[in-house]
């Protein structure tokens, strides 16, 4: 597990980062980092005393922040996880998402927290939708099977290198399936269930119009990108 290394995005969630942080630690993986969009709160802090890398970024975004702690990845990493801080993912279930991966049987792990056990009022009902939704467009697109766009995921970081990934916005995670399917990646989705967050706001589903900015926002990104990869697809030899 030295060889994975974990990126936790968080902004106001001093309440469950420094659980989180242990927990995922305690899998003995090779490093943590949070990346902390200017909290207004102790979340940094909390971060840091539980053991991780905290890296600040200024700028707002969801992928914007990955793709902050992608770039203070340790060179001896192999495996990239992604998980919550908020505390509504299961550590626990770490393990589970990279075996696959460091076994050499997938290159991109989802945990789906739709088909996982679920505790009562942790999912809302746009984000249940929009799980099975963009996973019947990816489905019909490129043949890939999900029913989630969990942000508890695991990747071969040399695989995620090769995907450019570029979205800055919620559409990080929908941009990421759509690359591996669209590169014909091995995929393996398992059930991870999903928490009620032990900390912070929902910055997507918390109330209806977070929810309707991110159902904007994850259509426009859906219809862009599979505009890109159609033209950037291989060219058919004759």
């Amino acid at each position: 597990m030295q060889s994975v290394g974990v990126i936790i995005p968080c902004l106001n969630e001093e309440e469950a980062i420094g659980p989180c942080v242990a927990a995922v630690l305690a899998n003995g993986v090779g490093e943590v980092i949070v990346v902390d969009g200017q909290s207004s709160d102790h979340t940094a802090e909390r971060a840091a005393a539980a053991g991780a890398k905290v890296i600040v970024e200024p700028a707002r975004g969801y992928g914007r922040a990955m793709l902050s702690g992608l770039a203070h990845l340790a060179p001896t990493i192999r495996i990239v996880l992604f998980i919550d801080g908020d505390g509504s993912d299961r550590p626990d279930m770490v393990p589970a998402l990279v075996e696959p991966i460091a076994s050499g049987r997938a290159d991109f792990v989802l945990g789906s927290r739709l088909r996982g056990e679920r505790e009562a009022g942790s999912l809302s009902a746009s984000q249940i939708i929009a799980g099975h939704l963009a996973g019947l467009l990816i489905r019909l697109l490129y043949g890939a099977s999900f029913t989630d766009m969990s942000p508890f995921r695991a990747i071969r970081r040399d695989a995620l290198d090769r995907l450019g990934m570029v979205e800055t916005t919620f559409g990080w995670n929908l941009e990421m399936q759509m690359r591996v399917a669209a590169a014909g990646l091995r995929t393996l989705e398992i059930p991870v269930g999903q928490r009620r967050r032990r900390g912070g706001v929902s910055k997507v589903s918390g109330d209806w119009r977070s929810a309707v900015r991110a159902a904007s926002v994850l259509m426009l990104s859906f219809l862009r990108l599979a505009w890109q990869l159609w033209l950037n697809r291989p060219a058919r030899r004759t």
